[in-house]
């Protein structure tokens, strides 16, 4: 039996909870069930063609935390958010990257991987000639960027505070976690955790354009 869905109320109310929260109470720490519940929405991300190109290096060592810290524009919850997640993506993706993915198909859906080299060839078509001018790590960025939107309204739903963060010197983060390496590249971090009781930000209301000016039907 399916569980029932979320309300819509249900839903809007946590949209309007949810803000950038610039104060994070340092003290109050996600429990490891919840923040479970958060790493599979990491997991549960779509992205173009499934094909994943990206990895999320949530970082716990508090010495590491303060090193990115001086690469953050300041921005305290770098240190002081219960979790700090850097989504990274899949530097120049190529073939190999798509025959591991068309294997691991394989493998969940239990298929032979033969019966999938027909979509497999279709996905190393659009990687080796886009059907338009397309940078492929800049392409990559945005499949990480589809995962940030998921990870924090997931956050929300388990009010779960966040803080989507741009200002950072991506190279530096890159040095410092070692990335390059990897094979991976910084592309964008979001701290999470529990708002401290006196960050001013928590209570202003938040400032959007009404409905009618940024959605149009189009009949």
């Amino acid at each position: 039996m399916a569980n029932a869905p979320l309300q819509p109320e249900q839903a809007l109310n946590q949209l309007h909870w949810r803000y950038a929260t610039k104060k994070f109470n340092p003290s109050k720490k996600i429990s490891e069930s919840v923040w479970k519940t958060l790493e599979q929405s990491l997991i549960l991300s779509p992205s173009s063609f499934g094909l994943q190109p990206w990895k999320f290096f949530v970082i716990r060592n508090p010495e590491i935390r303060q090193k990115l810290l001086e690469h953050s524009w300041g921005q305290t919850p770098v240190v002081n958010a219960s979790h700090l997640v850097v989504f990274a993506t899949k530097n120049n993706i190529n073939n190999t990257d798509v025959d591991r993915h068309i294997q691991r198909m394989a493998e969940v859906q239990q298929v032979a991987p033969e019966n999938l080299a027909g979509f497999g060839n279709v996905v190393k078509g659009f990687i080796s000639k886009p059907p338009y001018p397309l940078d492929l790590n800049e392409w990559a960025a945005k499949q990480a960027y589809i995962a940030l939107g998921f990870f924090m309204t997931c956050a929300a739903m388990l009010e779960i505070d966040t803080l989507p963060m741009e200002g950072f010197v991506p190279a530096k983060y890159d040095e410092v976690l070692d990335l390059n390496s990897q094979g991976y590249s910084s592309v964008v971090v979001c701290a999470a955790g529990y708002r401290a009781d006196d960050d001013k930000y928590a209570l202003q209301p938040k400032v959007r354009f009404p409905s009618e000016e940024v959605v149009q039907y189009i009949d």
